[in-house]
C-alpha cells in the first residue's frame, strides 16, 4: 500500500530544523525510558538485599535466644557474645532503615512495608532490647527478662516473616513493572521507527523521487514538466528552482534551432572572413611592383564587399599629400580632380588627417556641400587608412551605390587588410632601399677596385706617354724603345687587372663550395703568376652560407691582387680551420712592406681598406702583419657572428 502524505504537514519548516526536532525527540524518550529501567532494576535489586537482611533479623533473633538460654544455665555468663549479637542485629535494623545505595540495599516505599517493618522495630526497641538490657544489667532479674525475650520471640520472628512477605510482594509488583516498561519501550522502538519512517518518507524520500522523475521527463525532452512544490523548505526551494530551470529550458529549446542558425551563420562569415584576410595576406606576400600589389587588393576588396568603385591613395609626408594611385568603377574626370588631395581635404583627407576608418551616407550630409563622389553617383563611402604600426602610409575607399551597413566583423576585416597593405607595401620600399644598398656597396668596391688597379696602371701609362713625348722630341731611340716596352707591360698588366675584376664579380657560389672555389683562384693564381699556391682545410664545421663565402672568397682575391703586384713573393699558404668559430689565413714569402706607412697613406693601400670593409661585414676580426719575410692576412670569424647555411 502506497503511503500518502497531506501536502502541508511540517513542510514549512527547514528540513534540518524538522530532523533535528525529530531526533532529540527520540534521544530524549529513549533516555528516559532507559533511565526508568534503571531505576526499576535498581529498586529490584536494593528490595532484593531487603529480603536477605530482613530474613537475617529472624536468624540473629533466634541466635539471640539460643544464648539467652545458655546464659542462664549458667553461674557467670559471657556477656560479651550476647553484646555483639545484640549489635548485630540494632546493626541490621538501622541498615534497613536508612538503606544503602552502594550495595544496593532499598526497603520499597509502600505503605505496608513501612508500616510491617516500623511494627518490627517497634517490637524491638520496647520488648525485646529491654530484656536483653536486663539480662546484661541486672543479674537479679536476669531470669525474668530471659523468659521475657524468649516469650516475645516468636510474635518478634512472625513480624519479620509477615516483613518479608510484604517485601516480596513489592518486588514482585515492581519486576512486573519492569517487564511492562520493557516491552512498552519495545512497542514504542517499533511505533518510533515507523513514525520515523514515515516523516523521512514524506519529508525527503517523496520529493526526491518527483524530482528524479522530473529529471527523468527532462531526459527524455520533455522541458514542460513541473514538480509539486510542497511546503517553503529546503526540497520546496529545489522543487521550485527545478520548474524554473525546466521553463527557462523550454523557451532555449524553443529557439535552439534559430540560434544555431544564427551562429553557424556567425561562424560562416567569420570564416569568410578569416578566408578572405588570408587570401589578401598571401597576395600581398607576393613579390611585385607596388602598383600592381595596390590593384590586386582594390579589386579583391571591392568583390568582397560587394562596393561599386574604389581608390587606393599613397601619402607623401614630405608634402602631406595623398597621391591617387589606383582606382575602379570611377570616371576619368574623378580621377583628374582627386589625383592629389591635401591631407585634411574633402572626406578622404580628413579621415587621414584622424588617422581613423570613417562610414559616411550622403543622405545624411548637408546637400549644399559638394562631394564629388556624391556627383559620381555614389550614396555612401567607407575609408580605412594603410598602416604600418603607428605610421599612416596611405588610405583606401569603398564607394556604393546604395548604402551599406558595416558589422563590427566587417570594420575589422576592413581595418585589418589595410595593416597588411601597409606591410606590403613598406616591404617593397624596404626591399628597395637595400638594392640600392647593394648597388652602392657594390659600385664603391669596384671603384676602389678600379682605384687600386686599372686607375693606377693608367696613371704609370700617363707619365711614360709623356716620358715617350720627350724622348720622340730629343729623338733617342733607345729611351723610345724602353719607354714603348713600359708601355707594353702597363697595358698587359692593366688589361690582367680588368679581367681579375671581371672574373671577381662573376663568381657564384653554391652551399659549401668554398674550399673548391679557392682552389680555382689559386689556380688562377698560379698561371697567371708562376707562383705555387697550397690549400689547407682543417675542422668538420657546419658551411657558411653563400653570402659569407663569397665575402671571404672576394678577401681572398684581394690578398692574392696585393701578392701579385706588390710582394714579390715565391710561395703562397692558405689555411682555412672551420672549426666552432671560422679561421682564416694567407701567408706569403715575399718583402712585406711598412703597416706604419700603409695608416699614413691609405690611398696607396686601396686594397687593405677593401679587405677590412668587407670583413666588417661579415662581423669577422682582421688582421695584417707583415715584414722583411712576408705578410700575414689573418680573418677571424667567432661563432657568434656565424650564420646558420
Amino acid at each position: 500500500m502506497a503511503l500518502t502524505w497531506p501536502p502541508s504537514l511540517g513542510r514549512n519548516h527547514k528540513l534540518g530544523v524538522r530532523l533535528v526536532s525529530v531526533s532529540l525527540a527520540g534521544l530524549v524518550f529513549g533516555l528516559a525510558m532507559v533511565l526508568g529501567t534503571l531505576w526499576l532494576s535498581w529498586a529490584l535489586e536494593g528490595a532484593a538485599a531487603a529480603i536477605n537482611d530482613t530474613g537475617s533479623l529472624r536468624v540473629q533473633s533466634v541466635r539471640l535466644g539460643l544464648t539467652l538460654s545458655q546464659l542462664r544455665a549458667q553461674a557467670a555468663p559471657d556477656l560479651e557474645v550476647l553484646r555483639r549479637q545484640q549489635n548485630a542485629l540494632a546493626q541490621t535494623l538501622a541498615s534497613l532503615r536508612e538503606g544503602d545505595p552502594q550495595r544496593p540495599l532499598r526497603m520499597p516505599d509502600s505503605q505496608a512495608v513501612q508500616e510491617q517493618f516500623a511494627r518490627v522495630t517497634m517490637l524491638w526497641n520496647t520488648t525485646l532490647l529491654p530484656a536483653l538490657v536486663t539480662v546484661a544489667q541486672d543479674q537479679t532479674s536476669r531470669a525474668q527478662a530471659v523468659s521475657l525475650y524468649l516469650q516475645e520471640l516468636p510474635q518478634f520472628v512472625e513480624q519479620t516473616d509477615q516483613l518479608v512477605s510484604r517485601i516480596e510482594s513489592e518486588n514482585s509488583r515492581t519486576t512486573t513493572y519492569l517487564r511492562g516498561s520493557q516491552l512498552a519501550l519495545i512497542v514504542l522502538m517499533l511505533v518510533g521507527n515507523v513514525a520515523i519512517i514515515y516523516l523521512l518518507y514524506g519529508w525527503v524520500i517523496r520529493p526526491v523521487q518527483a524530482l528524479q522523475s522530473g529529471i527523468a521527463q527532462m531526459t527524455a525532452r520533455n522541458f514542460s514538466v513541473q514538480v509539486p512544490v510542497e511546503g517553503r523548505d529546503e526540497f520546496g526551494e529545489l522543487a521550485s528552482g527545478f520548474n524554473d530551470m525546466a521553463a527557462q529550458l523550454k523557451a532555449l529549446y524553443a529557439d535552439l534551432e534559430d540560434r544555431v542558425s544564427q551562429k553557424t551563420l556567425q561562424l560562416a562569415q567569420q570564416n569568410r572572413a578569416l578566408s578572405t584576410l588570408y587570401d589578401f595576406s598571401s597576395y600581398l606576400s607576393q613579390p611585385g611592383e607596388l602598383e600592381q600589389r595596390c590593384t590586386g587588393f582594390l579589386k579583391k576588396l571591392v568583390e568582397y564587399f560587394g562596393a561599386d568603385g574604389g581608390t587606393v591613395r599613397i601619402l607623401d609626408p614630405r608634402q602631406n599629400n595623398l597621391h591617387l594611385t589606383v582606382h575602379q568603377g570611377v570616371s576619368p574626370n574623378f580621377v583628374q580632380e582627386e589625383q592629389c588631395v591635401h591631407t585634411g581635404d574633402c572626406l578622404c583627407g580628413e579621415a587621414a588627417a584622424f588617422g581613423e576608418t570613417r562610414l559616411h551616407d550622403f543622405r545624411k550630409l548637408p546637400a549644399e556641400q559638394r562631394y564629388l563622389c556624391r556627383e559620381e553617383g555614389f550614396n555612401s563611402i567607407a575609408i580605412a587608412q594603410i598602416t604600418n604600426g603607428a605610421a599612416t602610409l596611405g588610405s583606401y575607399t569603398l564607394h556604393f551605390a546604395e548604402p551599406r551597413e558595416f558589422s563590427g566583423d566587417d570594420r575589422r576585416l576592413f581595418d585589418s587588410v589595410g595593416q597588411h597593405l601597409g606591410v606590403a607595401i613598406e616591404n617593397q620600399r624596404l626591399l628597395a632601399r637595400t638594392r640600392e644598398l647593394a648597388v652602392a656597396q657594390e659600385r664603391n668596391l669596384v671603384a676602389q677596385g678600379l682605384h687600386d688597379s686599372i686607375a693606377q696602371g693608367l696613371n704609370f701609362l700617363k707619365l711614360q706617354v709623356q716620358m715617350l713625348e720627350d724622348s720622340l722630341k730629343r729623338k733617342d731611340a733607345t729611351e723610345v724603345t724602353e719607354s714603348m716596352q713600359m708601355i707594353k707591360t702597363g697595358l698587359r698588366e692593366s688589361y690582367d687587372d680588368v679581367r681579375e675584376l671581371l672574373l671577381n664579380f662573376r663568381v657564384k657560389l653554391e652551399a659549401g663550395d668554398l674550399k673548391q672555389a679557392l682552389q680555382h683562384a689559386a689556380e688562377r693564381f698560379t698561371r697567371q703568376t708562376m707562383i705555387p699556391v697550397s690549400i689547407q682545410a682543417v675542422g668538420q664545421g657546419a658551411p657558411l652560407p653563400v653570402e659569407q663565402q663569397l665575402q671571404l672568397l672576394f678577401i681572398v682575391q684581394e690578398a692574392l691582387s696585393n701578392i701579385r703586384k706588390h710582394a714579390k713573393a715565391k710561395a703562397v699558404k692558405i689555411v682555412v680551420t672551420n672549426a666552432q668559430d671560422f679561421e682564416l689565413c694567407v701567408q706569403d714569402d715575399g718583402c712585406g712592406f711598412d703597416l706604419s706607412a700603409s695608416s699614413v697613406e691609405p690611398e696607396q693601400h686601396v686594397g687593405l681598406t677593401i679587405m677590412k670593409e668587407r670583413a666588417a661585414r661579415l662581423g669577422a676580426d682582421l688582421a695584417v702583419t707583415s715584414d722583411a719575410t712576408g705578410t700575414r692576412v689573418s680573418l677571424r670569424l667567432s661563432h657568434h657572428e656565424r650564420v646558420a647555411a
